[in-house]
């Protein structure tokens, strides 16, 4: 219940184009589409089923985790680059200064740049 009223609030925070469109667009051809319907709106017999049945209001929440959880590594891999990228400029620049502040000594050596 909890999480179910979570999710209400989450959705109040929603923005315009996560409530219009689909998480997911389906893959489904539209013979599939109308079966899996069928059979989702028939009533389950099996216990398993029917528990499955009592969770599918947290479908949606499920697909926001999950959205959330791949926006997150997505982040995080950018954010390693980022930092690679960062440590690549930063040791550019530091050969960069180095090759213009010459002392007396280090105008004998050859330049590095």
């Amino acid at each position: 219940q909890s999480i179910l009223r979570l999710a209400e609030m989450c959705r109040g925070l929603e923005t315009e184009e996560e409530k219009v469109l689909p998480f997911y667009s389906s893959s489904l051809v539209e013979e599939e589409q109308r079966d899996s319907r069928r059979v989702l709106e028939e009533t389950p017999t099996e216990p398993l089923a029917q528990a499955m049945w009592d969770s599918v209001g947290l479908e949606r929440f499920w697909q926001r985790f999950s959205k959330a959880k791949l926006e997150e590594k997505a982040l995080e891999q950018e954010q390693e680059a980022l930092s690679q990228r960062n440590q690549q400029l930063r040791e550019l620049l530091r050969q960069y200064l180095a090759g213009i502040s010459a002392s007396w000594e280090e105008l004998g050596d050859p330049n590095p740049l």
